[in-house]
């Protein structure tokens, strides 16, 4: 995400580990949670719209982090690609 000119860019990444547990990192505006692929892949496999665990950041600061499925906006009112996203599980009712 851009937030104008000159100004710091925002973005995240979601990646699969082979560890089985959860874990977030930030650096240079980037937000990265990583995710045990076991987890991930049942997941995405699945109706479950959202994914959650937690991550011990130090001695004091727990994590809490909560990934959900992009679904397709079947009404969707410009020409966004959606080819990335989850069929809307409430069908042609959807936005």
């Amino acid at each position: 995400m851009r937030f104008g000119l000159g100004k710091n860019d925002f973005g995240y990444l979601l990646k699969k580990t082979p560890d089985s547990n959860f874990s977030a990192s930030f650096a240079d505006g980037i937000i990265t949670a990583l995710v045990p692929a076991s987890d991930a892949n049942s997941w995405a496999r699945s109706d479950e719209v959202s994914l959650a665990g937690t991550f011990l950041a130090d001695e004091q600061t727990e994590l809490r982090i909560l990934i959900e499925k992009d679904f397709v906006c079947l009404n969707a009112h410009n020409d966004e690609d959606q080819s990335d996203r989850y069929p809307h599980p409430k069908g042609d009712a959807a936005c």
